[in-house]
Formats: structure tokens, C-alpha cells, sequence
């Protein structure tokens, strides 16, 4: 990998404020981040309007797979980075940060911080949030005629054999457990999963597939899957491709938010340009610019998408209060064990 151009964005933001350079009026900024759909908007967007703000600074789009591959170019470049930017999931960014393969941000290059929202910050990860998402449900329309407004739509008979789920370790999977859980009424997520275990092995019978391929969206949409779980912003980009053969709901129990962190790589060659990227991005120009186009929240304050934009995340006033508060580092601790539980307790219950 080299410096040169890895991606080229081909639309920029038209109309987007000038911001001015907090420091770096000149550098080199590679940015690793998550491939396809998100690659595609997140350039047209926030990289692009980047490059108008900041003409004199070079800065390129690496697409990854996920945040795992991210860690591994992390350590195997330690010494000598190729990247100075990586978004990537918290509780991968917390192992990041722990080996000391990112670095604390200079607040004094990095203003924008002082107005994030306080759930951006995680204590022992050096990066905040540059993106909220969440869990929802997708139904193919012609499947479904009535919007489902319960996960327990999912244990609808009328589905059985029609239900795509990314099993754990999948985050997504993981998510579901928690959510399982608490429709059973059992203990704290931090206690024990038991509850939720057991009501997700009531479901597997039922299951079509824990591995949706190529991803949760496309059975969903082409219809031989009825009914399944995904992320919000996803979810939102692909429903409107499918010119309405798939939906997605937010369902009225709330759902958990997903954060995706923005990290300064450690020994970056280009640490204050780094940085004015990444101060251009959490900035309120770009987040609205994101929410607009893929239906992230926001995560500073002082965005200010607009309201139709806004009414397909789970930012809203009324999904905040439903919304349930969980700690990915917490359950980072015992995702392992999880992963185990869903292989003999759910996944083995499988027809």
C-alpha cells in the first residue's frame, strides 16, 4: 500500500461551509475505514468536502472489510505506519488503544471535541464517536403487509423458515442476545444472558440462516427471507434501492446503539494533518452531511441534520428515551463466552 490515491470519491457536497484549517494547511492523510456502501457515501461526503476545506491536503480513502482487519494493518505496522486515520468499532478501538497502536488527540487541534455528545466518549478508548447506529428489523413488504413494531415479531410462526440472523460473534448477533433478553425479563445484561439465550434457542428452530450472504440486506430484499436483523444506516440506504421491497423498523421496545470510533493511529508521519481531518469530521458541517446521506446520528451536538433525515435514525426525542443503555466494553469481556453459548445453546438447535 503507498500513498498514492486508494479510493476517489466522484460527488462533492455541494453548498458545504468552508471550515477553517484548525492547524495543518498542508500534509498527507490516509483514512482506513469500512468498505462498500459506507466507503461510497462517507467519500462523497465528508472526504470530498474535506478536500474543498482543505485543498492543500492530500488525503486518501483505504476500504476495509471491518474493524478486526483494521487492527490486524495496525499491529503489523507499528513501527511504521502506512495510515494515520482508522474508524473502527469501540470495542475493537479499545484493544487499539490498549497496545498502543492509536493516540490521544490534541484538543487544541481537535476543537470539535468540546462539542460531542458526552455517550461519544469511552473511557480507555482514545477516539470518539464519529457515528451512532443502531439494530433494527427488515421485512420484505410483499411478505409482510402489517409494519412489525416488536422484535417479537421474529417469533411469528407465520416466518418460520424465512428468518436471517448474523449469529454471534457477530455484533449484530450479540446485540440481539441483549435485546432477547430483555424481552424474556431477565437479569441485567452484566449478570448473565441466560433469558435471552434460552428465548434465542426457541427461535433457532426456525432460522433460515445465521450466515446472510452476501450480507443481512440482500435476502431481505430480493424476498426469500421474510423477516431479519441489520443496522439502521444500511438498513435505511438499501431500503430506498429496493424501491420498497424491503422495510426496516425501529421496534417500540428501543433498540442499542452501535458506535463506530474515529482514532488517530500512533507515529502517524502526519500527525497534525491527521488530526485536522479528523476535527473536519466530527465537525457539525460534516456529521449533518453523513445523516443526510446514510442516516448515521450525529454525534455532535451542534449538527444539525435535517428533520426527515433525523426521522430515519433512532436519534430522535421519542426513540431516545426507549433506547437501551449498554456498554460495549462491558460486554466485550464475556463476547467470547457468548460466542461459545450461542454455538452449543442456540446455534445446535438449528433444523
Amino acid at each position: 500500500m503507498t500513498r498514492k490515491h486508494l479510493w476517489t470519491g466522484t460527488l462533492a457536497i455541494a453548498g458545504m461551509a468552508m471550515i477553517q484549517p484548525a492547524h495543518a494547511e498542508e500534509g498527507v492523510v490516509t483514512v482506513a475505514g469500512y468498505d462498500g456502501i459506507f466507503a461510497d457515501h462517507y467519500v462523497e461526503t465528508v472526504i470530498e468536502g474535506f478536500r474543498e476545506a482543505y485543498p492543500d491536503i492530500e488525503i486518501d480513502y483505504y476500504p476495509m472489510t471491518n474493524s478486526a482487519a483494521m487492527l490486524g494493518m495496525l499491529r503489523a505496522q507499528q513501527e511504521d505506519p502506512l495510515l494515520d486515520v482508522v474508524i473502527m468499532d469501540v470495542s475493537v478501538a479499545k484493544a487499539a488503544t490498549d497496545e498502543g497502536l492509536t493516540a490521544e488527540l490534541d484538543p487544541s487541534i481537535v476543537t470539535n471535541l468540546e462539542d460531542l455528545y458526552p455517550t461519544a466518549f469511552t473511557e480507555g478508548v482514545n477516539g470518539p464517536a464519529v457515528t451512532f447506529d443502531n439494530l433494527v428489523l427488515m421485512y420484505n413488504t410483499e411478505a409482510v403487509e402489517e409494519p412489525p413494531t416488536s422484535w417479537e415479531a421474529l417469533w411469528d410462526e407465520q416466518h418460520d423458515g424465512m428468518i436471517t440472523i448474523p449469529a454471534a460473534p457477530d455484533i449484530q448477533g450479540t446485540a440481539l442476545t441483549i435485546i432477547a433478553n430483555k424481552l424474556a425479563g431477565g437479569a441485567p445484561y452484566t449478570e448473565n444472558l441466560d433469558a435471552g439465550v434460552e428465548k434465542l434457542a426457541e427461535l433457532a428452530p426456525h432460522v433460515q440462516t445465521w450466515d446472510p450472504s452476501p450480507d443481512p440486506y440482500v435476502p431481505i430484499m430480493n424476498g426469500s427471507a421474510n423477516i431479519g436483523i441489520g443496522w439502521n444506516a444500511r438498513g435505511q440506504i438499501y431500503s430506498d434501492q429496493s424501491e420498497g421491497a424491503m422495510k426496516v423498523v425501529i421496534p417500540e421496545e428501543g433498540s442499542i446503539f452501535q458506535i463506530n470510533t474515529i482514532n488517530l493511529v500512533a507515529n502517524s508521519p502526519d500527525a497534525e494533518a491527521a488530526q485536522t481531518f479528523i476535527n473536519y469530521a466530527l465537525s457539525p458541517e460534516a456529521q449533518a452531511a453523513f445523516t443526510e446521506a446514510m442516516f448515521y446520528a450525529p454525534t455532535n451536538s451542534k449538527a444539525q441534520p435535517s428533520q426527515e433525515a433525523m426521522e430515519r435514525t433512532a436519534a430522535t426525542p421519542e426513540r431516545m428515551e426507549s433506547m437501551m443503555d449498554v456498554n460495549w466494553l462491558e460486554v466485550a469481556e464475556f463476547r467470547e463466552d457468548l460466542s461459545e453459548r450461542w454455538r452449543r445453546e442456540i446455534i445446535s438447535q438449528s433444523r
